[in-house]
């Protein structure tokens, strides 16, 4: 990997840059991360894989890119290039040193999440399919919101479900119960598709040293912002101070407590079919307490 690193490091600095030390950081369940320190002083962020998808690199770097449009939303690190071999793959970003949340950061992160779903296109989706942890993200092109989220969400992973670690008849009928009911639950008349990060989480966000938000593994599409909203307390609430400013900036309709774990549910059944065990009935008990 160390000679192919090189390779792609010559092709973004345009001269012989050598390795001088790489430093482990802390990664999550999918990918491993480095940071590297260079001959020319300057320091870049290495995320590898030894077994990845197929372009799996690529379409996180063609996220982050996406993800660098909006004027006034969170900043990401930029893609410096990715391998072109097939094993190991890896990713080289720009390295941003991160720092702990101050006051004022949390209300700042909160409008620039808002601002960036402000970003729209005709259709919801993408005209590319990227990953969602190591799971294929489906992002056919919809005009329907309620369409694209039920068919290339819940559904794709109850079917993704079924081929790979087993659905219970019963937890099945369910879920098919609960699509059918989805055009009741969820009211879209006046959404329109946002560009969304797609696994906002906890993680996979960060202050740099100057206290401006980060986003980064992302998994783009354009689709319902209250989903990234949900995604942000699926494992721990953020502060009150960030769902102000988001509000503030743009409003979410009226219910969005009720409906957040709709969205989420995409997410347990996409746990469930990378890590197995407990996600599953937890997305059954989301589902039945839409159905009771």
């Amino acid at each position: 990997m160390k000679e192919n690193l090189s390779r792609l490091l010559e092709s973004i600095y345009g001269e012989s840059i050598q390795i001088k030390s790489f430093e482990a950081i802390g990664g999550g369940c999918i990918n491993e991360t480095q940071a590297i320190n260079l001959s020319n002083g300057e320091r870049v962020f290495l995320k590898y894989n030894p077994s990845p998808p197929k372009n799996f690199f690529a379409a996180e770097a063609d996220g982050l890119r996406l993800l660098e449009k909006p004027k006034n939303g969170p900043s990401v690190p930029c893609p410096l290039g990715v391998s072109t071999e097939p094993k190991p793959q890896f990713l080289l970003l720009e390295y941003i040193e991160s720092s702990a949340p101050k006051v004022g950061f949390a209300s700042r992160f909160g409008q620039a999440l808002a601002e960036m779903h402000k970003e729209t296109q005709d259709l919801y989706g993408l005209d590319y399919d990227n990953f969602i942890g190591k799971t294929i993200q489906k992002n056919n092109l919809e005009s329907d919101g309620l369409v694209f989220f039920r068919e290339h969400r819940i559904r794709f992973q109850k079917e993704l479900a079924k081929k790979t670690r087993g659905l219970p008849k019963s937890i099945e009928k369910r879920l098919d119960l609960f699509c059918e009911k989805l055009e009741t639950l969820l009211d879209l008349k006046n959404e329109k598709p946002a560009l969304l990060h797609g696994d906002l989480w906890s993680g996979n966000y960060f202050a740099s040293h100057d206290q401006v938000p980060y986003i980064f593994d992302p998994a783009v599409y354009f689709g319902l912002r209250e989903a990234d909203l949900a995604m942000t307390e699926m494992f721990g609430r953020l502060s009150e101070e960030f769902y102000s400013a988001y509000h503030e900036v743009f409003p979410t309709e009226p219910g969005y407590t009720e409906r957040k774990d709709i969205y989420n549910l995409y997410h347990l059944l996409n746990h469930y079919n990378l890590f197995g065990g407990s996600y599953l009935e937890q997305a059954d008990q989301t589902v039945r307490s839409f159905l009771d």
